[in-house]
């Protein structure tokens, strides 16, 4: 039997899948220099297919998760990447074909791996408690060894884990190192059940609360401040029946109002404040005083994901899904029905937002984010996707903008420390910038403060990178802290 691709877009160009695992002793650094007080591991997660579907119309998100990892030291950056082996992976690399069908569908799944793990891990990595984790929301995180990138298996925290699932989307309280995390559909595919937990610095779970959303959605991120954790229900809704009749996973529905389900830090009791229908995603950052919150994220009039269809049939509009950085304020003693408030921030739109993480559930006044378009900045080459990286200060909307270059679009960036006490936005700025003409992706290493001026050093990847989710920084005292 060949392996053969599909002949869609999503499996061409730029799309192709790249199959590849390997590592580079030494990448190339084509501009600059690697700052000597980077001493860590810049690790991320994309999707990239290892065998051709079998079902039509597959997209990014069904995905195998392959992670890669650049270790800074001493000026060097050594490259590695390797897919994770989950049990899904494993029994495909076994058969040589794709046993698993469609996204987040069991009942479109070859009747051999009935019952098996459909995780993926291909959403976020990120480091807890000494340890190394690949995640994708739909069943509990990965763990993988930070040097080798081998799967060492999955994890639940000694068996605690009462969900069936964990957010790709955890916070880390830089208070005191705890893990904020939950579980959506925690009881099974389309319910509307959410698990609640947080995990002490030594990745103990201490607190579980189990709560039901006002309807079953897609709960991709969330927000945690000092005091408080707060569910977006977002109205990409799930049905179990449409599932098992073969339609998609999630459906737009705009006659949906959205809800904010909001509970106190360790906390048992929800209060759900009601919205108009909008949509959002990715959370940069929030925090409270105490009694109001304030959540900064792209919001869109419609959903951004293309390839979940709207319950009218209405065809995607690329205008509508445009999110541009909002802040939401809401008064958790005030009248959940009266809902929430909205400030938009910028008047750019964009995406994958992200913040110095030290200053993660605090207020604060630096942020990054992928853009689409800026004003004033045509473009003439017709290649889609984020095309620039802006960085953005919240109380002020100050803005300053980087364009990839032509022929050129942009990964996630994240905030790097250049050590622990370093002021608030003080640091670099690490992305991958994927160079289409060449089939190759450069490391950006940019100064935080000036991310609009020549790079500190520019590093080539000579392959094209598969299309990242999202990534972290885990510097070296912490890998020296590792477990396992």
């Amino acid at each position: 039997m060949s392996v053969r691709f599909p002949d869609e877009p999503g499996f061409q160009g730029r799309f192709a899948p790249v199959r590849m695992e390997g590592e580079i002793r030494g990448l190339e650094v084509t501009q600059g220099e690697v700052p000597d007080v980077l001493r860590g591991t810049y690790y991320r997660v994309g999707a990239d297919p290892a065998w051709p579907p079998f079902v039509d119309h597959d997209f990014y998100f069904n995905a195998d998760g392959i992670v890669s990892m650049f270790r800074f030291a001493g000026g060097y950056v050594d490259f590695r990447t390797r897919y994770v082996r989950t049990p899904r992976f494993v029994a495909e690399r076994e058969a040589r074909r794709s046993l698993f069908g469609a996204y987040r569908n069991p009942y479109s799944d070859d009747e051999s791996v009935a019952g098996l793990s459909r995780g993926l891990a291909n959403t976020n990595v990120y480091w807890h408690a000494g340890r190394l984790l690949a995640s994708k929301e739909d069943s509990p995180p990965v763990q993988v060894d930070p040097d080798t990138l081998d799967t060492v298996g999955e994890w639940t925290w000694e068996g605690d884990l009462s969900s069936q699932t964990a957010t790709a989307h955890p916070k880390i309280d830089p208070r005191d190192g705890s893990l904020v995390f939950f579980g959506y559909a925690a009881k099974g595919e389309t319910t509307p059940d959410i698990a609640y937990y947080e995990a002490d610095s030594s990745g103990r779970i201490v607190h579980e609360a189990w709560f039901t959303a006002p309807y079953s959605s897609m709960i991709h991120d969330w927000a945690v401040t000092e005091h408080f954790v707060i569910f977006p229900i977002i109205p990409l809704t799930s049905d179990l029946e449409r599932l098992k009749a073969g339609g998609p996973y999630y459906v737009w529905d705009g006659s949906r109002d959205v809800y904010l389900g909001v509970v106190p830090r360790r906390g048992t009791n929800v209060r759900w404040f009601r919205g108009t229908n909008r949509f959002a995603s990715h959370i940069m950052n929030a925090f409270d005083d105490g009694r109001h919150v304030y959540i900064d994220t792209p919001v869109g009039e419609k959903s951004a994901f293309p390839w979940f269809p709207d319950i009218t049939g209405a065809p995607f509009d690329p205008e509508k899904s445009r999110g541009y950085l909002s802040r939401w304020t809401l008064d958790t003693r005030g009248d959940p029905d009266e809902g929430f408030s909205e400030a938009r921030l910028t008047s750019c739109p964009g995406e994958f937002p992200r913040t110095d993480e030290r200053w993660a559930t605090s207020e604060y006044r630096f942020g990054v984010m992928n853009l689409t378009e800026v004003p004033g900045q045509p473009l003439d080459d017709g290649l889609p996707g984020f095309r620039w990286l802006a960085s953005i200060d919240p109380e002020t909307g100050q803005m300053r903008t980087r364009f990839a270059g032509r022929d050129s679009t942009v990964q996630e960036a994240v905030f790097v420390p250049p050590v622990p006490d370093a002021p608030h936005g003080h640091g670099y700025v690490l992305q991958l910038v994927d160079r289409h003409t060449t089939a190759s992706t450069d490391l950006l290493v940019l100064d935080a403060r000036r991310i609009d001026a020549e790079p500190v050093a520019t590093l080539r990847i000579p392959i094209r990178m598969p299309g990242g989710l999202h990534g972290n920084w885990v510097s070296e005292d912490q890998l020296a802290q590792r477990i396992g």
